[in-house]
């Protein structure tokens, strides 16, 4: 017999809330009842090269996001500094959070990746994910990735996020 897979984040229910600071100072609750839907991207952190790509096309695409009435927030593992220097040499301008926690991660139902050498990453990190949320905080979309090459394309995700909302389209995926 086979060994049963791990549990996977319950689409249809409750994003968990999470805190976290935000480069350029203050912090962030999610998972509670916001006005707007919320896009928010998990990335691996500084030394990922796909996430920078990654990340400059989510910041190419924000202002399509906006106006479809989404909000984006990109959060890792790394430290405020390693943030901070992303943010600074990329120019992003939607939110970064950093310092996810383990524990966090594992509340996520993120993969979690032991660094290869200190010169990887200071410390364990996330790998991709993106949680896409009602304005009730409830969990529409999740795509989680063990690696850094298997994302969803952000233009296809937007469309089908509008469709969604326009069209009030309920979760899928709720079976158990």
């Amino acid at each position: 017999m086979s060994p049963a897979f791990s549990t996977k984040p319950a689409v249809g229910q409750a994003f968990p809330e999470i805190s976290f600071n935000v480069v350029n100072g203050g912090s962030m609750t999610i998972g509670n009842p916001v006005d707007s839907w919320t896009m928010l991207v998990v990335y691996r952190g500084r030394h990922c090269p796909r996430c920078k790509k990654y990340l400059n096309i989510l910041e190419a695409l924000q202002a399509e996001f906006l106006d479809a009435g989404i909000r984006v927030i990109a959060l890792s593992a790394d430290t405020g500094e390693r943030a901070s220097d992303d943010v600074n040499e990329f120019g992003w301008t939607f939110p970064v959070g950093y310092g996810l926690s383990e524990a966090d991660m594992r509340r996520l139902g993120v993969y979690i990746t032991e660094p290869l050498s200190p010169d990887e990453a200071p410390a364990r990190f996330s790998e991709p994910g993106i949680f896409c949320l009602r304005p009730d905080a409830e969990m529409q979309i999740v795509s989680i990735s063990n690696g850094p090459a298997a994302r969803p394309d952000l233009k296809e995700l937007l469309d089908g996020l509008k469709f969604n909302i326009t069209n009030d389209r309920p979760t899928r995926g709720t079976v158990v």
